[in-house]
């Protein structure tokens, strides 16, 4: 299978930056397709560290010093703190290439260093100076679920709570969890976001008895008390960020790129990783089809019969469309930026919406792909230790995964179409009756 590298949208990569980074950058002429490259580059490397990533429960010290050394991690990191500030389809490529030579790996860097894009967009200059550090050096992962609090004490905020599968914890240097704002207001606490440095955290030893993604290094991460100042939190629902009056970091930067939503963009990171996750498969089975005869007579070997090519040929179409849809939804997201950025209709929570069921849509054709490939590879490549047995374990934690059940979000999505009540809750999903947003029912 051929790898070439894509080109890239003029208009996403024509920002002139005319300030000088505060932090620098360790290769001011990388440029996207080289990292790229270097991702690709490391593919057999990952796959020949397969069974010890998952056995320890994240990837090892030596291959995270590869990933800085390549700047995975500032790919999307503003480039005043010492960030390539690459667009966001370069960063899905990334996590596709790392998950294709090992899914655990993908999921733990990609979902682990995206995060910058979130400090580099939503937090002032302030936070994301003391966040980036002297050096540039940042990784957080973030929960969605705010099983956390953020309560007002002298000269700032008092974090505390555990958050579960908090991928990328392992190397992470700060964490950036979910939590209610309760600071005495009136009405229900708010959905905030926190910025915690590594010291004031906790991970706990708690990650690898599951299914698949066993070295994604999700574990929790327990906070019994932290103090951190009044800038490192800030109201913001990640499932609907109000983008219609600009983020601090599009104007900081002027790159419209840090004016974006959440959801669309958490999305497309984790189709990217199953889409390299299928062409893992993908590789496998040409192999197993390779070196594998038929099983009745007339004995030959399998990518010699046709059963095996249509096999081989529909998961090829699945994985291209999953593929080119996680790619064009990183287009599609820069033109909603680019049209609020330029005082046109902001990036709206229906658009947001839309573009993750897309995007849930490409991850379900991958899904078939590999279900495809790994039921037609024989019961041999379901034993332990398999390649292809790992990759739909992987796959199937992609599947179960909450945000990856689109009947959930296809109805969110009829209600924002139609004008309806949309908030979020734990109660009944069939009760009460949904009522014209604004209205007493």
């Amino acid at each position: 299978m051929g790898q070439s590298v894509p080109v890239y949208n003029s208009k996403q990569m024509s920002i002139t930056k005319t300030d000088r980074p505060v932090v620098p950058v360790p290769e001011p002429n990388l440029t996207p397709g080289e990292m790229i490259e270097r991702a690709i580059e490391l593919q057999p490397r990952l796959r020949a560290e397969q069974g010890e990533t998952e056995r320890r429960g994240v990837y090892s010290v030596e291959l995270h010093r590869e990933f800085q050394k390549a700047g995975f991690y500032r790919c999307l990191q503003p480039r005043r703190f010492g960030g390539y500030e690459f667009d966001v389809k370069t960063y899905y490529r990334i996590g596709m290439e790392l998950s294709r030579g090992d899914p655990s790996v993908g999921w733990c860097l990609t979902v682990g260093a995206g995060h910058a894009l979130m400090l580099g967009s939503y937090f002032d200059e302030q936070a994301q100076a003391e966040g980036f550090g002297p050096t540039g050096d940042f990784a957080a992962p973030s929960v969605a679920a705010p099983t956390g609090t953020a309560t007002p004490v002298d000269g700032g905020w008092l974090v505390q709570g555990k958050w579960g599968y908090a991928s990328g914890a392992p190397y992470a240097t700060h964490f950036m969890p979910s939590v209610l704002i309760a600071d005495g207001r009136s009405g229900p606490p708010r959905a905030g976001v926190a910025l915690v440095p590594r010291a004031q955290w906790k991970m706990l030893d708690d990650w690898g008895a599951i299914l698949g993604m066993r070295g994604s290094g999700s574990n929790s991460i327990l906070i019994e008390g932290a103090r951190v100042p009044h800038h490192h939190v800030i109201e913001l629902d990640m499932l609907n960020v109000d983008v219609s009056r600009g983020t601090p970091g599009a104007r900081l930067y002027r790159n419209p790129m840090y004016a974006g939503r959440c959801l669309s963009f958490f999305r497309a990171e984790l189709d990217a990783i199953l889409v390299g996750t299928g062409y893992a498969a993908l590789d496998e089975y040409e192999s197993i089809i390779h070196r594998k005869n038929t099983l009745y007579p007339p004995m030959q070997l399998r990518y010699l019969h046709h059963d095996y090519q249509r096999h081989l040929g529909l998961a090829m179409g699945l994985l291209n469309a999953a593929k080119r849809l996680v790619l064009d939804a990183g287009d599609v997201y820069m033109e909603y930026c680019w049209r609020g950025f330029e005082g046109g209709k902001p990036f709206s929570v229906e658009e947001d919406l839309e573009l993750v069921a897309s995007l849930q849509h490409g991850g379900r054709l991958a899904w078939e792909a590999i279900e495809l490939l790994a039921r037609t590879s024989s019961s041999s490549a379901a034993k332990d230790g398999e390649p292809m047995q790992r990759y739909y374990r992987d796959a199937s934690i992609y599947r179960s995964h909450l945000s990856s059940q689109y009947e959930m979000l296809a109805q969110r999505l009829g209600l924002v179409h139609l004008g309806l009540d949309h908030g979020i809750s734990t109660v009944d999903r069939g009760a009460p009756p949904a009522t014209p947003a604004g209205t007493v029912p």
